[in-house]
């Protein structure tokens, strides 16, 4: 809970410091603010957690683990954002609280212990997504991608609140526990409209993760949003809808998973191959990057689809290897924008020649993401395959191997740019964050893929 309060009290310390011109400290605060954060989170660690609040929250491992992702991760993109926010906007101090805000919901959507929390949670979230996915507010598709997310987000919203009220009519209660009681005592006669909540419930979280065929709003709101606040997006409001998702699963629908895996087999089938395929055609690699996590969100629902006793680590791991790798690639993705004015393949040629550690450290993070051995992707998605093969037909593996190898195409198109085409071109100005975060991401792409047992058995 000290977590929750810090991150909420950042952000108004934020807006005071915005009021009266303070803008050199606006960064430095936000970064000991979320340093303070993650540091509360860790001690709450092993500490034996009981539900508070009248059973609303539970900070137990699985909680501490992915909120100690999401702000590290967040951590990173800011540190990313030093004078990002100037060449939008003068008011400075909005963007780092709005985004700390959005981070608050987060840290409650992976430690509810009841539904009206993770509702509260994700709304939190959201309304703060929507305002930064328009902060260019001259910029029509910075305009088209806030107005596209809020009124995709609303009808996500009204998918989930609808299958949280059928649920609650049927169990009488919005407490995990007493959900998980009623699915147990009442295996052989539970209300046909319990079942019509978990459908609905699915739509509503998969609307969020950007899973198909829920996932039409991802790209447009990606490719239009400030690259930086796609970053955010692509990775921490991402591992926050995974993490929400597995944790009511785990929960309270397990012992019902015969009604429900169906329909999420589908949903990730249809989602790897929609964001595979379609990536495959896109010309600009920011939107290569967009249908890309669309992909992955199809790869982290098997850990939901093959629920078990090492899902959370999985889904973990996995979230770890992708949030790493995708920093690296929004990050050096921002340099090239600055530089060339276009997120095209095109503006890659030539960068290993006058930028070679940016060309390596982003050729680190695809062949992460495309999930080749010695790095974090890799160990992602064999714990992945490994959880589905142990519970599902040999041919769900095979499927998700058919699109890893598609994956790779597109993925190695920025390296051979980079490596293979010339081009007449500048040395793009890496500034010393940018460096220090690059390189420390892909240090930890690396070393988690060839000694993945540091995080592999947290939770």
């Amino acid at each position: 809970m000290n977590t929750i309060i810090l991150l909420s009290v950042i952000p108004l310390v934020l807006l005071y410091l915005g009021l009266y011109k303070a803008k050199n400290a606006l960064l430095p605060v936000t970064i000991i603010g979320l340093v303070g954060a993650l540091g509360l989170a860790i001690a709450q660690w092993n500490s034996g957690a009981q539900p508070i609040y009248s059973g609303m929250l539970l900070f137990d491992n699985f909680s501490v683990a992915f909120s100690s992702l999401t702000i590290i991760s967040t951590l990173l993109i800011l540190l990313l954002s030093k004078e990002y926010f100037e060449k939008i906007s003068s008011h400075v101090a909005e963007y780092y609280a709005i985004i700390l805000f959005a981070l608050v919901g987060i840290v409650v959507m992976v430690s509810y212990n009841n539904l009206t929390m993770l509702f509260i949670g994700i709304e939190i979230m959201s309304v703060s997504l929507y305002i930064l996915a328009g902060i260019k507010k001259n910029d029509f598709a910075s305009n088209e991608a806030a107005l596209k997310y809020f009124l995709m987000g609303a009808f996500s919203t009204g998918f989930l609140l609808f299958g949280i009220t059928l649920i609650y009519g049927s169990s009488g209660s919005f407490n995990l526990d007493t959900i998980r009681y009623y699915v147990v005592m009442n295996a052989s006669h539970i209300d046909p409209l319990f079942y019509t909540g978990i459908i609905l419930i699915i739509v509503g979280l998969c609307f969020k993760v950007g899973a198909a065929p829920f996932h039409f709003w991802t790209p447009d709101v990606y490719e239009g949003s400030p690259t930086l606040i796609t970053t955010f997006m692509s990775t921490v409001v991402k591992t926050a809808g995974f993490a929400a998702f597995l944790r009511l699963f785990t929960a309270c629908f397990s012992t019902v998973h015969e009604f429900w895996v169906p329909v999420l087999l589908v949903i990730a089938i249809i989602t790897l191959f929609i964001g595979n395929i379609t990536a495959l055609y896109q010309q600009s690699f920011k939107r290569m990057l967009a249908f890309s996590s669309i992909s992955h969100a199809g790869y982290l629902l098997f850990a939901i689809i093959a629920l078990g006793a090492g899902s959370a680590n999985s889904v973990l791991v996995y979230a770890t290897a992708y949030s790493i790798s995708s920093i690296i690639a929004f990050g050096t993705l921002i340099l090239i924008e600055q530089s060339t004015n276009s997120s095209n393949f095109e503006s890659f040629n030539g960068l290993a020649a006058k930028n070679p550690f940016l060309a390596l450290v982003l050729t680190v993070a695809m062949l992460s993401l495309a999930g080749i051995p010695l790095t974090a992707g890799f160990i992602g998605k064999f714990y992945m395959f490994s959880g589905a093969l142990s519970q599902y037909q040999f041919w769900l593996v095979i499927i998700a191997v058919i699109n890893a190898i598609i994956s790779i195409f597109y993925y190695f198109r920025v390296i051979i740019a980079m490596y293979f085409r010339s081009a007449e071109r500048a040395e793009v100005v890496v500034p010393i964050y940018y460096n220090f975060v690059l390189g420390l991401s892909a240090l930890a792409t690396i070393i988690i893929g060839i000694y993945p047992t540091l995080i592999a058995n947290l939770i």
